[in-house]
């Protein structure tokens, strides 16, 4: 087995691969400690004929994933070709969920994927002091919620974005 220490990050590589390189930018400018599998930097085309030898590839970029970030925008939930099926196999190999609404909200609401209803995941706003503080807090807290059997959707109280200064 690979040694899980990357973060997979999903979205829609139409509307909002400007978010996923911004981030890449914070990496670079910011010195963050987080890495990141671009699911959408592949070699081969996204059509229907090559959908299985894509699936293939994210597989793998997954399998050596320790977190699972998803950028959700405008149009997310209605993407099923891919990122849906990210978003299960996500579930399935019970990585720790990230969910940033690119619209600034704090907590889950309408624009969220219906694969993630009732699914153990935090909802944070795009931003790259919130995002560094999930990644480094959240992979824990999944863990000790999943042992005790917990659920649902999160996100951090109020006093977490007050000491982060945002």
């Amino acid at each position: 087995m690979a040694y899980r220490n990357k973060t997979y990050v999903a979205f829609d590589g139409d509307k909002d691969i400007r978010y996923y390189r911004l981030m890449k930018a914070w990496k670079q400018s910011d010195k963050t400690d987080f890495n990141f599998y671009d699911a959408h930097d592949l070699n081969t085309a996204r059509d229907s004929s090559q959908e299985e030898p894509i699936k293939r590839q994210l597989r793998e970029r997954m399998a050596n994933s320790k977190v699972f970030v998803l950028l959700i925008g405008e149009s997310t939930k209605n993407l099923t070709k891919f990122v849906k099926w990210e978003i299960e196999l996500a579930i399935k190999k019970e990585l720790p969920i990230i969910c940033v609404n690119l619209n600034g909200k704090k907590s889950k609401d309408t624009l969220c994927p219906k694969s993630l209803d009732d699914k153990l995941s935090i909802f944070i706003p795009f931003g790259s002091k919130i995002m560094q503080y999930a990644l480094e807090n959240w992979p824990t807290s999944d863990a000790s919620y999943r042992k005790d059997g917990k659920t649902g959707a999160y996100h951090y109280k109020q006093s977490v974005y007050d000491e982060l200064g945002i």
